[in-house]
């Protein structure tokens, strides 16, 4: 395949992308921040940092220098989204003008209240292509059977990017919603976040069940009142991105609402872990706001996260508005 394809950000999900994309292209460029993961996997095949049992293809370059993806007729962006705009900022200097930008990443800026859609069209155009759907990065790094969906307002660069992403086990649907697709992504870990302060609150399973039920009805509300499709919630990147990132114990953002359903804080700078969905609630609670859109599950999470009311009175908030 000719076409040249970069990845930004060379954490779990870069690097395990890259993999995949390494057996449709003769070569891949990877963009990484630090010096020595660069020369581990330029001069050793490894990315010891996120795998280090898993040598990476022999295709697979790793460059610290921006520059050298000025070439590129595809460029991945597998970076939170709190590094989006500066990234952009970088990549508008040196990118092709009809670059394809790929976002993989699922959250809002605050307070553009932007999604990395609406950013990566600051920079460039509106032509991108958002990847969203049930993954986890090892799985994908291990070859095992997976399915995303990808959207863009240009067809053929949804065509384009499942060309050099897809594989036999690594499946790309492409669906019509872009808005829909980004949207899922957001939501989708304000819901995990959800389930996970109910579990970590030891709340019984028939409530936990009904509480996942009702955000997947609120996401389908959002949704439509944005514009979007309510088919695209019954997607990978809706209902199966849903479920699993708010009931698999691999979910960081499920993980965060354990911790916070125990009366447990997680000091993120020290730790190092983003958490896409506590970045993302103010801006979803802003976003509903300003539309009178009321999400009795967004309003659950945001008085947990953001406004500290303790999780058993917050519940019971919760409990009195489902029907």
């Amino acid at each position: 395949m000719t076409l040249k394809v970069s990845v930004v950000g060379a954490g779990a999900l870069g690097t395990a992308i890259s993999q995949r994309i390494s057996e449709n292209v003769s070569q891949i460029l990877l963009h990484v921040r630090k010096q020595e993961i660069c020369d581990d996997i330029n001069e050793n095949g490894y990315n010891s940092q996120y795998y280090p049992n898993q040598k990476l293809n022999e295709n697979i370059k790793a460059t610290t220098d921006i520059n050298d993806l000025s070439n590129s007729d595809i460029i991945f962006l597998a970076i939170p989204s709190s590094a989006f705009r500066t990234t952009l900022n970088d990549l508008k200097k040196v990118a092709k003008k009809d670059v394809i930008i790929v976002t993989t990443a699922k959250g809002i800026e605050y307070p553009s209240l932007k999604t990395m859609g609406d950013l990566i069209s600051e920079y460039f155009d509106d032509q991108y292509v958002a990847l969203s759907g049930p993954n986890f990065a090892s799985e994908i790094m291990l070859n095992q059977p997976t399915i995303t969906n990808i959207s863009s307002r240009n067809p053929e660069n949804s065509k384009k990017v499942k060309e050099v992403l897809a594989t036999n086990q690594f499946k790309v649907k492409i669906i019509d919603d872009i808005k829909g697709i980004e949207l899922c992504g957001v939501l989708k870990n304000i819901n995990a976040i959800a389930n996970g302060i109910c579990e970590g609150m030891n709340i019984n399973e028939n409530a936990r069940y009904s509480i996942l039920t009702k955000g997947f009805i609120d996401t389908i509300k959002i949704i439509e009142s944005f514009g979007g499709k309510s088919d695209t919630a019954h997607e990978y990147c809706g209902f199966g991105d849903l479920i699993l990132t708010s009931t698999s114990n691999e979910s960081r953002n499920h993980t965060l609402g354990i911790l916070y359903g125990q009366r447990l804080i997680i000091d993120e700078a020290a730790s190092g872990i983003v958490f896409e969905g506590k970045n993302s609630i103010k801006a979803v609670k802003d976003i509903c706001s300003e539309h009178d859109i009321n999400s009795d599950i967004v309003n659950f999470v945001y008085n947990v996260i953001i406004e500290k009311i303790p999780p058993t009175n917050a519940f019971k908030i919760l409990w009195e508005t489902i029907e």
